[in-house]
């Protein structure tokens, strides 16, 4: 697989234009039927996953479901299965976990006809995954606890080390959670990989715990049991709406990463063409506008989808760019290193 570098540029410029244009209509069904059972993979909220599945049944009459799981959960299910897949289609989560998968012959490529729609910087050119939506890591922090705390909101990755946030701290383990990966492999790309674990270990004296799924820390702040949670800017948005909760997104200033959430064909799927149908599906901005509906508020991918008025603008955060394809590549490295090192063989979450 030809490794990917997304060009912080084309996402700026993808980020001004999104909203340009109105959804399109998704393209005319093929004459042979598709039938099911269809089974997705899915990386994103329970809601989010819930509209997707009943939109999807209802405009083409196959028949799915899903199963929720979170990106490392989602890998090591696929290695378990390797050869006799339950799923058919893995969608959503950070794309890093489908290039592990690819590496280990678990994904096959497939590019639906609308992946056309989606520009370069956000699918693999070999056709291994396409992006579906765009995310900025960031801080989602309980206003009310920082200030009991007599603590500003973080800015820089070294604010997560103020002795005064002391167990006060949540983000997820980077082996069961595609959100804590990219918060490692930021830390990767940032600092080199061996003063990224020694900072991980420094952040750890202020953990106060590390959860199974990316999202869970921004919970954990909603409901006030921690101050500073670690997880995708888009996620806060959505839990403050929900709860009412007093929470403010920040970002550090030396530069933070992304995910690009994907969509990516499963080898030896049961239903390969359902899933096919699935993945062109996804891309079209009918379906890419129900997220809001559900208070989902990532970039979309396809141009032609309007940018939730919510959405973060990428354009002003300060994201790094870095190479995707090595990212996924070194995945299982480096959460097994974190495991060892930083967590000093604590057992993976599992819930």
């Amino acid at each position: 697989m030809r490794r990917f570098v997304v060009l912080l540029a084309g996402l700026l410029i993808l980020t001004l234009l999104l909203g340009a244009c109105g959804p399109k209509a998704t393209p005319e069904p093929t004459e042979e039927a598709v039938t099911g059972p269809l089974t997705v993979l899915a990386g994103p909220q329970e809601d989010w996953s819930q509209a997707m599945v009943a939109a999807f049944q209802k405009e083409t009459g196959i028949e799915t479901s899903y199963v929720r799981l979170s990106s490392g959960e989602a890998f090591s299910r696929l290695q378990a299965e390797a050869g006799s897949p339950s799923f058919d289609v893995w969608w959503g989560g950070p794309n890093e976990g489908q290039s592990a998968a690819y590496a280990e012959g678990l994904i096959e490529p497939y590019s639906p006809p609308n992946a056309a729609q989606i520009p370069d910087e956000l699918k693999d050119a070999d056709g291994v995954w396409t992006g579906i939506y765009v995310g900025a890591l960031g801080f989602c922090s309980n206003q009310d606890l920082l200030d009991e705390l007599g603590v500003d909101a973080p800015t820089s990755w070294d604010d997560l080390l103020n002795p005064a946030l002391k167990g006060n701290i949540a983000v997820a383990d980077a082996r069961t959670s595609g959100t804590a990966y990219t918060f490692l492999y930021t830390l990767v790309a940032l600092r080199g990989e061996d003063e990224a674990f020694d900072y991980l270990k420094q952040v750890n004296e202020n953990i106060f715990q590390y959860t199974k799924s990316g999202s869970a820390p921004g919970r954990m702040a909603a409901a006030g049991e921690v101050a500073v949670s670690i997880i995708f800017s888009h996620d806060c948005v959505k839990f403050r709406e929900e709860t009412g909760a007093n929470l403010v997104v920040s970002f550090p200033a030396e530069g933070t990463g992304f995910e690009i959430g994907s969509v990516a064909l499963i080898k030896n799927a049961p239903n390969p063409e359902a899933a096919k149908v699935w993945m062109d599906w996804v891309l079209s901005p009918a379906a890419q506008a129900i997220a809001p509906n559900v208070k989902s508020y990532q970039v979309p991918s396809n141009p032609n989808t309007p940018v939730p008025e919510k959405a973060i603008a990428l354009d002003q955060v300060s994201l790094l760019e870095y190479d995707h394809g090595l990212a996924g590549e070194l995945r299982s490295e480096l959460s097994e290193r974190f495991g060892e090192e930083v967590r000093e063989g604590a057992s993976a979450p599992a819930e």
